[in-house]
């Protein structure tokens, strides 16, 4: 598990010239322990963009972002894309094995038993292309925890699927998450996976600020036909509606 630290962070993109522009406004945030965590809000509002600082890919403007392991060592991280990004020259278990830093007894067996986990045991030496894209995806979320990571990044991850096999996916999820004790970060749009997924949601607004920090407070298992979990994803797509319609009132006049 990883303990996430960020504070008073902010991105611009072109800064010092004319098409300056600040996709995430001074934020400050905390995660920890073994919790699920997710970032919604409208297109633009800056959720993938935040994703990438954590994960280092981007480099914010200002503010501090720190990231440890709960032991208090460097964090390691996974991460789930919007499409699996397989190699296609490679079987579904040399994929699986790519991401290791070692190729042993120990962590083959570990790539075995998340394979099994999304249960995909028995197409190990499947090629990429032999596999529906939800199964491809249910590769990529079994090798992103194969690699045991401390905090797992996951940017829309069922974007790309059918609400069907979205859902079924959702539902794996949450099972493999509970016997993993990761800490999870998850950007959706996607109001009703949030609710079904989360112990939190973070609402980013347009101009990247935060609108809301929302807790689910929830038993689970969870599924989307289940009553209590309908009930809350219609008050939170309320309070969403709220915030585009103060949105919407407050931007200047063209």
């Amino acid at each position: 598990m990883a303990v996430l630290t960020v504070r008073d962070l902010s991105k611009t993109f072109n800064v010092g010239t004319p098409r300056a522009s600040r996709v995430l406004d001074n934020i400050s945030f905390e995660v920890q322990g073994q919790t699920f965590v997710s970032i919604v809000g409208p297109s633009g509002c800056g959720k993938s963009t935040l994703l990438n600082i954590i994960s280092g890919v981007e480099e914010h403007t200002s503010g501090d972002i720190s990231l440890k392991s709960d032991q208090g060592g460097d964090a390691r991280m996974g991460y789930v894309f919007q499409d699996p990004r397989l190699l296609p020259w490679r079987s579904v278990m040399k994929n699986m094995m790519y991401v290791q830093d070692e190729l042993n007894e120990e962590t083959t067996a570990r790539a075995r038993r998340y394979l099994d986990m999304v249960g995909l045991a028995k197409n190990a030496d499947f090629f990429p292309g032999q596999l529906s894209g939800g199964m491809q995806q249910r590769v990529g979320i079994a090798r992103a925890f194969a690699v045991e990571p401390d905090l797992l990044l996951m940017d829309e991850p069922f974007s790309h699927l059918d609400a069907i096999t979205a859902r079924g996916l959702r539902a794996q999820l949450q099972d493999i998450w509970a016997q993993s004790k990761k800490t999870v970060v998850f950007v959706t749009h996607d109001v009703v996976e949030a609710v079904e997924l989360s112990d939190r949601i973070i609402v980013l607004q347009p101009g990247g600020r935060i609108y809301e920090d929302i807790t689910i407070d929830l038993p689970r298992p969870r599924r989307q036909s289940d009553p209590t979990v309908a009930t809350l994803q219609a008050e939170v797509l309320a309070r969403l509606e709220k915030m585009k319609a103060a949105t919407q009132v407050a931007a200047p006049v063209a």
